[in-house]
């Protein structure tokens, strides 16, 4: 009985993580992260709030990329639950998407009518690289602070090497490095 009380204990959310708090931790990263929701997800959830540790959030960030659907999402989904149970899997996740869905409505109202103007082109093609800029940003932040393993590192590099330059489907690429990586786990904690 003890322990299940000591594990309760530990499961409850860190002092200040309400519901409100919650609700609007997701509705600041939905709409700071427009476009690129990783980045900012990684900041307020780690850096500012401290809701997670780096470690912890690596984790279910992992989970949450293996899962179907946005990885983000995903994790939206996993960190509400643990903290207030499916209501709080369920403010996580509308708070992250209300106002995207509100500024992509505005935005698809104005590009519908200035589609044919070449800035705007131009503008849209800046955003998407500077988005690339932030996940890319944000891989090498968390590299950094995680210190990754041996092992890790091929199994990353394995992975931008079939997907990034040989062009290998995601899927069945992730299922071999996934059975790679979890075997050559197993092999290091063996030797």
């Amino acid at each position: 009985m003890a322990d299940y009380e000591s594990g309760a204990a530990a499961a409850a959310p860190p002092p200040g993580v309400t519901r409100t708090a919650l609700f609007l931790g997701f509705l600041k990263i939905g709409l700071l992260g427009f476009g690129g929701v990783a980045p900012w997800a990684r900041h307020v959830i780690v850096e500012e709030r401290r809701w997670l540790s780096e470690k912890e959030y690596a984790a279910i960030l992992g989970i949450g990329q293996v899962l179907p659907g946005p990885n983000t999402m995903n994790a939206a989904v996993m960190i509400g639950d643990r903290f207030h149970g499916a209501p709080g899997a369920m403010l996580a996740l509308l708070a992250m998407m209300a106002m995207p869905l509100v500024i992509l409505v505005v935005l698809a109202s104005l590009y519908a009518s200035f589609a044919t103007v070449p800035d705007v082109r131009i503008a849209v093609e800046a955003a998407a690289s500077a988005a690339a800029g932030l996940v890319i940003g944000t891989a090498v932040k968390m590299a950094v602070k995680l210190k990754p393993t041996r092992l890790a590192l091929l199994v990353g590099l394995l992975a931008f090497a079939a997907v990034g330059l040989a062009r290998l489907p995601l899927l069945p690429t992730v299922i071999v490095l996934a059975l790679l990586s979890v075997a050559g786990a197993v092999w290091e904690r063996r030797a």
